[in-house]
């Protein structure tokens, strides 16, 4: 095999080592993989990226990010092996994307806050992609975000162009009125707007988290890591109480539940 066994590797070292293992003589694995067998693994390889930051994990992030990088080397090679693209068209085209979205850098366009930077941006953005009209912008955010992420963002956009509530308690007003339609829905049994109407609660909550400044992804996020800590500790006392948690009434649990708190 035509490769060398280093201390040290680099960028186009990884690059080899994909070919290799993609190679007929390679790993029986790794040949047989598409865009769609690994896009789990993409995914899953990205979330715990965002782990080793959220913990501060600087060792982990290092090794994360390789795993990240190792992905779009692997969608980069089989692009390449059928005459697409390779990883260096891959490079090109972020670079120069790059120059062109910062024109305040490497042009003669002044941009002195992030606020005008981020207005630059959006505005080259939708010229270079050739977005004509605001509903263009929305349908090109993708659709394969989280949901909440997704909402977050397509009401960010419209935002920027006036499509929004005035104040936060406009945006909780919105809020009372989908829970109220969704109460409504439940007690007609009508399941048909059921899902409808909870979909447009969630969305309106994600609305007054946009005004309050608080990430809704991050928030439930928080507040589920909150909710398996507590009853975590409500399992613990249940066992020092000697309580079966399955057939413990809930009025039990939740004074348990208060107890934690």
């Amino acid at each position: 095999m035509d490769f060398e066994i280093k201390n040290k590797y680099d960028f186009s070292d990884l690059v080899k080592i994909m070919k290799i293992l993609r190679s007929p003589d390679g790993c029986p694995w790794d040949r047989v993989q598409t865009h769609e067998s690994i896009r789990a693994n993409f995914i899953e390889e990205t979330y715990e990226a965002i782990e080793a930051i959220d913990t501060k994990d600087t060792a982990l992030l290092k090794e994360e990010l390789g795993d990240v990088l190792m992905q779009v080397i692997f969608h980069s090679l089989m692009e390449e092996e059928v005459g697409s693209f390779d990883i260096d068209d891959v490079c090109d085209e972020v670079c120069k994307k790059l120059i062109v979205r910062h024109p305040h850098v490497f042009s003669d366009t002044i941009a002195d806050t992030p606020d005008e930077v981020l207005k630059n941006w959006d505005q080259i953005k939708m010229n270079t992609k050739s977005q004509k009209s605001q509903s263009e912008v929305l349908d090109s955010v993708s659709k394969s975000l989280p949901a909440l992420m997704y909402s977050q963002k397509v009401q960010h956009k419209a935002a920027k162009v006036g499509f929004d509530f005035e104040k936060t308690d406009d945006a909780l007003s919105k809020v009372y009125e989908e829970l109220s339609e969704l109460k409504e829905a439940i007690n007609n049994n009508d399941n048909e707007n059921i899902s409808e109407e909870l979909g447009d609660l969630l969305f309106s909550v994600v609305n007054v988290s946009r005004f309050i400044k608080v990430d809704s992804e991050r928030a439930l996020y928080d507040a589920t890591l909150k909710f398996t800590d507590r009853f975590s500790k409500v399992e613990k006392l249940c066992k020092e109480r000697n309580i079966n948690m399955a057939e413990a009434p809930i009025s039990e649990l939740d004074s348990l539940w208060d107890e934690v708190k």
